[in-house]
């Protein structure tokens, strides 16, 4: 089972293949841009991510001046920092922070692993022992309707975890095969509906800024 920092790096990896899509539709629109210059604009943002200032300490300085794009990665990255080397008590540490840090935790590690692999991956993967918070999180922020798919989603997967797992023996290929006929398959396309009507990460933003004092070192 993948930890949560082989998860972390692996949104470095999700990253660039968001990049790399954006640059082809760039490529379609702009034709006088060259390939060169797309890859280089792409490299570039995958180095300055890559670059970028990890706090180890909030203020509210540093939330507030902030910008909105940058916002739930500068806390993520924080929290990060709290996480043990080696992840077996990530648990632990997690539920052992405020209420608001959990959730903006919970759901950035939800929406990562939902959009790359669906719900199955986000069971599978360590992030599914958090799976019975994700609920609580959503509606902390005042996403009622992706708490309610996700209570869903954990209904159908307790019912199901047996079907589900069956073919998950550690492999890549049984992986892919636990995907053929998973009732989860029809809540990820209902999750990526969602969020094409709702938008998930302003939610979160605008719950930050007014939940601050939470998010902030002592």
């Amino acid at each position: 089972m993948p930890t949560t920092r082989e998860f972390i790096a692996g949104i470095l990896f999700v990253l660039s293949l968001t990049l790399l899509s954006c640059s082809e539709q760039r490529k379609k629109r702009a034709t006088t841009t060259t390939t060169d210059t797309m890859n280089a604009q792409m490299i570039e943002s995958i180095e300055n991510f890559k670059k970028r200032q990890i706090h180890s300490n909030l203020t509210a300085e540093i939330i507030d001046t902030t910008p909105d794009s940058m916002l739930l990665q500068t806390v993520f990255d924080q929290l990060s920092t709290k996480l043990p080397e080696d992840y077996q008590k990530e648990y632990q540490t997690v539920t052992n922070w405020t209420k608001p840090q959990q959730a903006i935790y919970i759901i950035w590690v939800l929406e990562a692993e939902v959009n790359n692999g669906g719900f199955n991956q986000f069971y599978f993967n360590s992030s599914g022992q958090f799976a019975d918070l994700t609920v609580d999180a959503l509606t902390r922020v005042g996403a009622k309707k992706f708490a309610d798919l996700a209570a869903s989603a954990n209904e159908i997967y307790k019912a199901n975890k047996e079907e589900i797992a069956r073919h998950q023996d550690g492999t890549m290929e049984g992986f892919s095969e636990s995907y053929e006929d998973n009732p989860l398959n029809k809540l990820d396309d209902e999750f990526y509906d969602l969020s094409s009507k709702e938008n998930l990460q302003k939610r979160q933003i605008a719950y930050v800024r007014s939940h601050k004092e939470y998010f902030i070192d002592k």
